[in-house]
């Protein structure tokens, strides 16, 4: 492969979801960059597709891109990053940046992207894209995301706040990613609106801890995962 960076999407936890091309370009990569949220924590991304590199042969990077909404402090790791991959890929190298899901719904490269077109606009990049954990949760729940002309919300939960009301009024089925910091207030909307019972909670969905609750009561007041969503139906199936 020619020097570029390639945008692979590892899919939300299970390395049977990896593409045959995710796997190719991963195998045939000089450099592999992961992100981590915290200094201390493994790569998620990174332990999916553990066993397709070379670490003799291959540069594995973790890098740290912590989750806040600080954004002059995002900015200062993701203008590193992309300064480190710039001199990779204009030393000759080819760079895969794994990312979990899908590189353009809500991940953490997207940030990387509008960095490296601004600044660096010679280098090629290519996106792989990836079985999202949307996906991957409806399927675990054995729940349609939609049908004929349903329509379907995907948002993140955390920035809703006053609008989730409407949001919920208007659209048949509603997915709400990165749900566990504000689960207890969400739960209280369902059950102001009435659907409570209409909700499904899956939590690392490809994973061996993947766990799927329909009882949505039973998880009030619990401290949840972070890799985890909800999602609302509103008519039967």
């Amino acid at each position: 492969m020619s020097a570029c960076l390639y945008a692979v999407g590892v899919g939300p936890g299970d390395p049977e979801l990896l593409t045959l091309k995710a796997v190719r370009i991963l195998r045939a990569a000089d450099v592999v960059v992961a992100p981590t949220g915290q200094a201390e924590a493994a790569s998620y991304a990174l332990g999916i597709v553990a066993e397709h590199l070379d670490r003799s042969r291959q540069l594995v990077l973790e890098r740290v891109f912590p989750m806040t909404r600080d954004e002059r402090e995002l900015l200062r790791h993701w203008e590193a990053a992309a300064n480190e991959v710039a001199d990779h890929v204009r030393a000759g190298r080819t760079v895969a940046f794994v990312t979990i899901g899908d590189p353009l719904l809500y991940s953490t490269f997207l940030y990387l992207l509008r960095i490296l077109r601004e600044r660096y606009p010679e280098i090629a990049i290519e996106i792989v894209p990836g079985i999202t954990s949307v996906g991957a949760a409806a399927a675990a729940a054995g729940l349609p995301l939609g049908m004929a002309a349903e329509r379907l919300a995907i948002l993140p939960a955390t920035y809703e706040a006053g609008l989730l009301r409407q949001t919920l009024r208007d659209f048949d089925c509603v997915v709400l990613m990165k749900v566990s910091r504000v689960f207890d207030q969400v739960y209280a909307l369902l059950v102001e609106l009435g659907l409570e019972q209409q909700g499904v909670f899956i939590r690392r969905v490809g994973s061996s801890d993947e766990d799927v609750v329909t009882d949505l009561a039973s998880l009030v007041g619990k401290k949840l995962d972070y890799l985890s969503l909800l999602i609302v139906r509103k008519n039967s199936f």
